[in-house]
């Protein structure tokens, strides 16, 4: 299979139409769920997609230091090259790892202003014209809603797509009854996609409980294998 064919043949496609065409500049998504569910692998599917694309990525990690988040990239596109028998795997993989920049950062050691400011010096004096931002392990138990407004303007002002992934954790109610992490609740009107992921006996499911305006609780025609993490069409 060629590159292109892999882009047209990605269940990105489908995760896509299921979200109006994907996220926009500007816009941010949260894929939740309780611990080890796949939020990581459906981040790095999404910004792999995007980077196959020629699309410049970074990807920000607050509880792995980048060498577990390379791992990551790297199993996920070797499975995706033993599942679809890429051509020229090798070349393409260069070219995804020039596009891509890996950044880590402690919660406790650094503000918002501090973590937009190392971005913006990466995109704007770097000259890494990012497309996407995928930030993953961001405790949102421990923010107010200033922070995600500023990552909003952020990504408005400098064009990108923001994704988040959000561990939903303790007891009793953790959503509530349209699907929504009561976690999230003080800066819902600054997050446009939630998508939930749900265990079931032999797969994960994905449930979009927001997109944009309207709050919709429908799965998606996609889930997740259970053993590679992988997204599968259903």
């Amino acid at each position: 299979m060629i590159k292109q064919e892999l882009i047209q043949r990605s269940p990105v496609r489908i995760f896509e139409k299921s979200i109006h065409g994907g996220l926009n500049t500007g816009e941010i998504g949260l894929i939740a769920s309780t611990s080890g569910l796949g939020k990581t692998s459906v981040l790095v599917q999404i910004a792999l997609d995007k980077l196959l694309q020629s699309q410049k990525v970074i990807h920000v990690s607050f509880t792995q230091h980048t060498g577990y988040v390379l791992a990551w990239y790297e199993d996920i596109f070797d499975e995706f090259i033993k599942k679809k028998n890429l051509e020229n795997a090798h070349e393409v993989k260069n070219e995804l790892i020039k596009n891509r920049v890996l950044m880590n950062f402690n919660q406790d050691g650094v503000t918002g202003s501090q973590i937009i400011k190392s971005l913006r010096a990466m995109i704007e004096d770097g000259g890494f014209k990012a497309e996407a931002l995928i930030i993953d392990g961001f405790d949102f138990s421990r923010v107010d809603k200033e922070r995600i407004a500023g990552i909003k303007q952020f990504a408005k002002d400098l064009n990108l797509s923001v994704w988040y992934s959000c561990t939903v954790q303790g007891e009793g109610a953790l959503y509530d009854k349209r699907n929504i992490p009561l976690l999230i609740q003080d800066y819902l009107d600054y997050i446009d996609v939630v998508i939930v992921l749900e265990p079931k006996p032999d797969h994960i499911e994905l449930t979009v409980s927001k997109d944009r305006g309207d709050f919709n609780l429908e799965h998606m025609i996609l889930k997740l294998d259970p053993k590679t993490l992988l997204i599968l069409e259903d």
